[in-house]
């Protein structure tokens, strides 16, 4: 994992929290797997699928009852992101606050990442 020994690489905001537990619940699910892959205007898109059996190279965080998996080649992109559920009159979802995003299309669907070498400058001090 590419982290801070004793921080968690995600965390989650309460409204978050219950609507991940929401979804374990409904189905059983072990939680939510967090990743990211090429996609979408600014180049990257946010994935979140159910997880029925956790893989033993995600990094696992849980959080009053909920829980998510955040892929290998997403973790060093997820790292000190907040996750947020927001419901407004037009849309619900959830939400990610990432300091490691660079760019954003207007729709707010696509980022784009700072790069590996400026990311790992950071991490290191």
């Amino acid at each position: 994992m590419f982290g801070i020994p004793g921080k968690q690489a995600v965390t989650m905001t309460p409204a978050a929290i219950r609507q991940i537990a929401k979804l374990m619940d409904r189905e059983g699910h072990q939680g939510l797997r967090i990743g990211v892959k090429k996609g979408g205007c600014a180049g990257m898109e946010y994935t979140m699928d159910y997880v029925t059996e956790i893989d033993p190279n995600d990094e696992v965080v849980e959080q009053d009852g909920a829980r998510v998996m955040i892929a290998p080649m997403a973790q060093m992109f997820l790292f000190g992101t907040e996750i947020d559920y927001e419901t407004s009159l037009l849309e619900s979802g959830f939400r990610f606050r990432n300091p490691n995003v660079s760019d954003a299309c207007g729709c707010g669907e696509s980022i784009k990442f700072k790069d590996v070498e400026e990311l790992s400058a950071e991490r290191s001090g």
